[in-house]
């Protein structure tokens, strides 16, 4: 549908617009279009389009292009800045003037692979506690988001010289959860949710890396929490490496995130409920903000 009306935007009151085919724009209106594709000039769906005036640098209009690649906006006059983003492609950037009672054809905008940073070397790298966090934001139930981490854990990565094969564990002190509350710290540390003295640990460990153009990876694995496992994908950016520290470590930092489900791993959250223990809602999303350091040249795999 939005296909169509693209291909046959009119000025507003053309004499050669087929009826029912022209986009009625509102009096004193204009309209902007474009089409994402890639080097290939393949259509690009989901890409983030953010149109801003120029001269208020207010936010006119925003949203992400249908699956054949197309975004249509209908503005005030002016001149606007449009901002294409998506997930390993380097941002696009155009500038539009947009005039009262005209809707040109959509322009193309070609979205390149996002720059490749530089891939950490080959060995053992071992997570700093001081620099990297691992935090979860949940919805309370019927209140607002409970914002929580973990404060003792450890893990290490073990990049291969292909780094699809490389390797990361991560191992979490379950009882070192905090939100700010002790009586509902200590209602997830029972056995109502954690069980942290049945299950003193949560783990995870990679099984593939996959690469998903500019810094953009997926970390594919098995997380095991309260005595159960599922497979996970971190959604995760690569932020480079750098020289720092005391002692000028070899650093490299990542983030990354995902959803998890807690009846996947048989936290009964309703028995909670009916119990009057209003704790967190039943999804909670895992943010991992991960500082490691370069320790040897050989790759063996990290401890728990």
């Amino acid at each position: 549908m939005v296909l169509g009306l693209l291909r046959r935007l009119r000025p507003y009151g053309a004499s050669d617009a087929a009826p029912g085919l022209s986009v009625p724009l509102p009096p004193g209106a204009g309209a902007f279009g474009c089409e994402a594709v890639d080097l290939l000039g393949q259509p690009l769906g989901s890409v983030e389009v953010t149109v801003t005036a120029l001269d208020s640098h207010r936010v006119a209009a925003r949203g992400t292009t249908d699956p054949y690649g197309y975004y249509m906006a209908v503005l005030p006059p002016g001149r606007y800045s449009v901002m294409l983003t998506a997930d390993g492609l380097a941002p696009a950037r155009e500038t539009v003037e947009i005039a009262a009672g005209v809707a040109p054809a959509p322009a193309r905008v070609t979205l390149e692979p996002g720059r490749r940073l530089e891939l950490p070397p080959a060995g053992t790298w071992v997570f700093d506690p001081p620099h990297t966090a691992i935090r979860f934001i949940a919805k309370h139930v019927g209140m607002a988001h409970v914002h929580g981490r973990f404060t003792r854990f450890d893990g290490g990565i073990r990049v291969a010289e292909d780094m699809s094969d490389s390797q990361v564990s991560v191992r979490i002190d379950a009882s070192s959860i905090t939100t700010g509350n002790q009586t509902r710290d200590n209602h997830l540390r029972s056995a109502d949710f954690l069980d942290v003295e049945n299950y003193p640990y949560i783990d995870f460990t990679s099984t593939r890396f996959a690469y998903h153009g500019g810094s953009k990876w997926t970390v594919h694995g098995t997380l095991t929490m309260h005595g159960t496992s599922r497979s996970v994908g971190l959604d995760t950016e690569y932020l480079g490496t750098v020289n720092g520290g005391y002692e000028q470590e070899l650093r490299c930092a990542a983030l990354a995130r995902t959803e998890l489900h807690r009846e996947d791993f048989t936290l009964n959250w309703r028995s909670m409920l009916a119990r009057g223990i209003a704790v967190v809602g039943p999804t909670v999303q895992l943010a991992l903000d991960v500082q490691a350091m370069y320790r040897t040249h050989d790759t063996p795999t990290p401890p728990h």
